[in-house]
């Protein structure tokens, strides 16, 4: 009787570096959408009090956690077009492959295997690039609002990018709404994500979650056995007693 031995092959994926931008860009994100919120609806002071210490260290960390998400993505997006290894740039090909899509949502259906030429199927690279996107703008618009508010320094060397910016925009006002409902994205975004992750590893039996740990992914390969439920490893044993005999013999 014919029977399957799911084996897993490990593969490196992800650079220490690439991890370690992540985990730093998950901080940013998680920090800035608290902060954020906080600076929004103030509730820790009251409305008539002089005392705005709490107000300035929430914007402090506020501004701290933006440059972190500023270099994060800079980096991000150097290591992806000219990092050594192409493990994400190979997820281009799927991307723009329609019978990569059409694999992907027949995976998404319980039907088959997702493609696997990269680190992202064709629709994580797709919601990965717009959420990229997202941080760029997220960016932008900040540091507007830091220049707008910090005329020396840093604050006047953007000065006039964010004079531009607000032009554009139609205004101060309609940079903060912006910059306000983008952050749902992100939101949506990490709820999604992180259901993925989860669903991924127990659909596909990978380690969706381990590569942004360890770098390393692992994925099934099935072996086929025609040795009546025998292990392989006394299967491969079995078969090297017999060769040696039959050498013996000889």
């Amino acid at each position: 009787m014919s029977t399957d031995t799911v084996l897993y092959k490990r593969s490196y994926v992800f650079s220490f570096i690439i991890r370690l931008c992540h985990w730093l860009r998950a901080f940013a994100i998680f920090g800035l959408i608290a902060t954020g919120f906080y600076i929004a609806w103030p509730f820790l002071v009251a409305p008539d009090s002089t005392n705005v210490l709490e107000q300035g260290w929430i914007r402090f960390a506020h501004e701290v956690l933006g440059f972190v998400l500023i270099a994060v993505t800079l980096i991000r997006a150097y290591l992806f077009f000219f990092s050594r290894s192409n493990v994400e740039r190979r997820s281009v090909k799927d991307a723009v492959s329609p019978t990569s899509w059409i694999k992907q949502i027949k995976a998404y259906f319980w039907i088959g295997q997702p493609p696997h030429h990269g680190a992202y199927g064709p629709l994580q690279l797709v919601v990965y690039a717009g959420i990229s996107i997202a941080a760029i703008f997220m960016c932008v618009t900040g540091l507007t609002l830091y220049a707008n508010v910090y005329h020396l320094g840093m604050g006047g060397l953007f000065w006039q990018p964010a004079e531009w910016v607000t032009y554009a925009m139609g205004g101060l006002a309609n940079v903060r709404e912006w910059h306000h409902i983008v952050t749902w994205a992100f939101i949506v975004f990490v709820l999604i994500h992180v259901y993925m992750v989860i669903w991924t590893g127990i659909r596909f039996r990978n380690g969706s979650a381990d590569a942004i740990m360890s770098g390393y992914d692992y994925h099934p390969v099935h072996v086929k056995e025609e040795n009546h439920g025998e292990h392989p490893v006394q299967h491969h044993a079995h078969h090297a007693h017999h060769a040696n005999t039959d050498h013996k013999g000889h």
